[in-house]
């Protein structure tokens, strides 16, 4: 800054200057040289409607002055001047340039390319089968700064193979190395720029967007990349849109005001707007005029920092203005190189000496930049250098510088220079620069460049946001981009100190999933994850299914693991029937020790004596077998739970059937049948009745387990948050033939007992085994439907309490009551109470009874 103050001073100190006297800045743009660079820069700007109304193939006049043009050019001239006062690149060389003005036209600027190509000491290309030993004036060619003008020059000198290096150009298609191959450049290519782009708006959550490029190739390609960039990232382009580069015509501003109200349309808070100066100049005084709602913009490199919008009227309006800019090196003399120039031009005696030298070129061309010598100094002193001070070019302006090193590093590679000398004396063709610029890395500054294959470089970026401090905006640095975007929030400034919020949609709530509605993914309703699945990821559109071994509430971001689930000891269920179990075991074992103890009375050999005991044996067993029900399953209890509790039943209910036999027999049959039965069914014979049923059972149970064995399974279903492992009964018919022999037995046993009459003062040993059968069939019948409708978890419980209590009632309604005779009334216990004389006996007595009558 103290530069410009004494620059300002020294301009305004001299006479006439700020009236706009004439200068000689454009005598300074050609210089003599070992090897000469050609330059392309856009000096001046031509009158919106001169393009168009051409009908004849004349020259055109640049009217305006494009102050950009100017610094890039004095970027190049020092960076000339530094390599030729060196000997580190170009030792005994020097470096010449011939500078032309490309008016940001097509048109303008094929005239110096063609130029450049001329044969050496000639103004025409001459007309050659092989190109290979043509001289062109230039070596190479700097520039041109847009894309749209890259595009025409970049084909044009490459079918030469003449190497050019632009210092602006950032076209993705310029890297297409089949139709460019003599094209560089020392500035990344857009689809970096567009990298870093959909990473801010991501940062941001900005996923409903505005698409906006101007109506060129450079705008195209632009809007192209971005959405094949944003989409697959979840950012919807609610509107794209191009930009006419002139809006003068009714209809091309009728394509603005349709661009604008779409925008609007869309509810969009935030605009990516890739487009060239021109186009933003368009859109943008058109929309302050009409009143356009404040934006984000996002801004692409090549209007971020244009004076056409910066300087515009009222810009503030449009709102908060962000993009990104390629960091580069420091140049701190630049300015007072600039300074200098700028007073050399003013000063009559140095231009009188360049006035001397006649500009051959100036006959073919024209005046190479009229209007750069008819400015006004003062305006650009102030405007200029005040661009410069604040670092709005500084990206350019280094761009410019590293692109005359790249070439001149490639020419000290292609004459292999040393330290002293460049050896090569043959002079050097531009197309033999190609082979040594592929993959090479050179120097500018304390910055090591290197092209790639494609001839890009790669660079840092810098995230730039206007900041309204004077009439133009102000650009301050508030991130980084090296492949990952770093944000410094402090340093930047939001309306209302909020950052705006960009969404069609609202964000989900954690374990909420988008229901898609409409033609856009960002356009949503939140739908909640039911139970047994979760939300995998932020953006997800379909709830994730849990695993097989997991379960998940509703609502969720995970699943978590299911517990095992099963008949467990500690369960109060298990509790309250293992006390059952000891109560039915204790009765039992107290009813075996009272008959054993009372073994020779007649109640305990009128009820079957040791048969009667096997039978209390057994139904302890029965009732045992509930211990294999609770706990864990396993394939061995799930083999052993049916097996182990129908056996002991088995020979229980057989001893029982013995008995109501001999009740049936002694007061049903014939007298002659009648005392020989009894016999046998009192007699060891008895015993075969019992090991035939248990065998039949025995046979049962293993046919059973051999067809349709029980398996251990693990239920996924059954349970949401557990998973259940039971043993499964894989035929239910076959369970139920398992039954069929103490079903049998049972009802044998009832038959025989039901309608037998008791005999006047002798006990009625039917009563209780009828009673004994009928809760055995009251048990297992209710067993059956509790069994079916019962939840899985508790069926085990289901037929440990079906044991139980049937064990429970065989003891109550056939056991307890004789041992209740045998402790509280043993007066009872007689021979002709329990016993009595059996059907001889009766006999006897009747006999008797008739002859006694007989006598009487």
């Amino acid at each position: 800054m103290p530069h410009l103050v004494v620059l300002c001073l020294s301009l305004a100190a001299l006479p006439g200057l700020g009236m706009g006297a004439s200068l000689c800045l454009a005598q300074q743009f050609k210089a003599k040289g070992d090897y000469i660079l050609g330059g392309l820069f856009p000096l001046g700007l031509t009158e919106e409607d001169t393009v168009y109304q051409r009908t004849q193939p004349n020259s055109i006049l640049c009217t305006r002055f494009s102050p950009l043009g100017l610094f890039l050019v004095m970027a190049m001239k020092m960076a000339v001047e530094e390599i030729n006062n060196g000997s580190a690149l170009l030792p005994g060389l020097r470096l010449g340039y011939d500078l032309f003005d490309t008016c940001s036209e097509p048109v303008v600027t094929m005239k110096p390319s063609l130029m450049f190509m001329a044969k050496v000491g000639s103004h025409s290309i001459a007309a050659y089968c092989n190109y290979t030993q043509y001289q062109p004036r230039v070596l190479a060619v700097i520039g041109p700064h847009s894309s749209e003008l890259a595009l025409i020059t970049g084909k044009f000198f490459s079918f030469f193979l003449m190497p050019q290096v632009s210092y602006s150009a950032s076209m993705d298609r310029l890297s297409d190395r089949e139709t460019f191959p003599s094209f560089f450049r020392t500035v990344p290519n857009d689809r970096v720029q567009l990298q870093a782009v959909v990473a801010l708006l991501l940062n941001f959550s900005w996923n409903w967007v505005a698409a906006l490029g101007s109506d060129d190739d450079y705008g195209r390609e632009g809007l192209s990349i971005f959405s094949s960039l944003a989409n697959p990232r979840g950012i919807c382009i609610a509107h794209e849109g191009l930009v006419p580069l002139h809006a003068t015509s009714d209809q091309q501003l009728g394509k603005v005001f349709d661009v604008l109200q779409q925008v609007n349309q869309s509810n969009v808070q935030v605009v990516v707007l890739f487009a060239s100066p021109r186009a933003v100049y368009s859109l943008f005084s058109y929309g302050i005029r009409q009143g356009l709602s404040p934006k984000v913009w996002v801004a692409s490199e090549s209007w971020l920092t244009s004076d056409m919008v910066t300087t515009l009227p009222n810009v503030a309006h449009v709102g908060t203005v962000l993009g990104f800019l390629q960091r580069g090196a420091e140049l701190p003399e630049f300015s007072h190189y600039v300074e200098t120039h700028l007073a050399l031009a003013a000063d009559p005696t140095f231009c009188a000496s360049l006035n001397a030298e006649l500009d051959l070129e100036e006959g073919v061309m024209g005046q190479r930049c009229p209007q750069c010598d008819h400015v006004m100094l003062q305006n650009l002193t102030s405007g200029l250098l005040q661009n410069l001070s604040t670092g709005q070019l500084h990206h350019q302006i280094f761009a410019t510088y590293a692109a005359v090193y790249s070439v001149a590093q490639a020419l000290h590679n292609t004459l292999q220079c040393n330290a002293s000398s460049c050896p090569a004396s043959e002079p050097v063709q531009p197309w033999q620069l190609l082979e040594n610029m592929y993959n090479m890395s050179f120097r500018a500054r304390n910055l090591t460049l290197q092209f790639d294959d494609k001839g890009n470089v790669d660079m840092e970026y810098d995230l730039k946001m206007w900041v309204w401090q004077s009439p133009t905006p102000v650009l301050h640095t508030v991130g980084t981009f090296n492949g990952t975007l770093q944000l410094q929030h402090s340093e930047m400034y939001w309306p209302g100190n909020q950052v705006p919020v960009s969404q069609c949609s609202r964000q989900c709530k954690e374990g909420q999933v988008r229901r898609v509605k409409g033609f856009h993914s960002c356009c949503y309703d939140c739908e909640d994850c039911k139970a047994g699945s979760y939300q995998k990821h932020p953006d997800d559109f379909a709830c994730t299914p849990c695993n097989q071994d997991e379960w998940s509430p509703e609502k969720s971001t995970g699943c978590l693991p299911r517990r095992p689930k099963f008949l467990a000891w500690g369960e109060p269920t298990v509790l309250l029937l293992l006390l059952l179990l000891c109560l039915v075991l204790g009765l039992a074992l107290a009813s075996l020790g009272l008959f054993i103890h009372h073994w020779d009375s007649p109640l305990v050999q009128a009820s079957g004596g040791s048969r009667f005991c096997f039978g209390l044996v057994c139904l302890g067993l029965f009732c045992l077998s509930v211990l294999l029900f609770p706990g864990r399953p396993s394939p061995a209890s799930c083999l052993a739970q049916q097996p182990l509790a129908h056996l002991p039943l088995t020979g229980c209910l057989s001893t029982l059937f013995l008995q109501a036999a001999e009740i049936f027999v002694e007061s049903e049959l014939p007298l002659s049948w009648a005392n020989w039965l009894c016999s046998c069914l009192r007699g060891p014979w008895a015993w075969l009745v019992v090991l035939l049923a248990i065998l039949v059972e025995a046979a049962l149970c293993a046919w059973y387990l051999t067809s349709f064995p029980p398996e251990m399974v693990t239920d996924w279903v059954v349970l949401p948050t557990e998973v259940l492992e039971h043993c499964r009964v894989r035929s239910w018919v076959s369970l139920g033939l398992v039954h069929i022999t103490n079903a049998m037995l049972a009802f044998l046993c009832f038959l025989g007992t039901f309608l037998v009459q008791s005999q006047p003062g002798r006990y009625n040993r039917a009563r209780g085994l009828t009673f004994a059968m009928l809760a055995y069939f009251i048990i297992w019948v209710s067993f059956v439907p509790l069994l079916a409708n019962v939840q899985v978890t508790y069926q085990p419980a289901v037929q440990m309490g079906a044991i139980l209590f049937c064990a429970l009632g065989i003891l109550a309604t056939f056991h307890l009551p004789k041992c209740y005779v045998l402790l509280w009334l043993p007066k009872l216990n007689t021979q002709e109470f329990f016993l009595g004389g059996g059907p001889k006996e009766a006999a006897d007595g009747s006999n008797s009874g008739g002859d006694s009558s007989g006598a009487q």
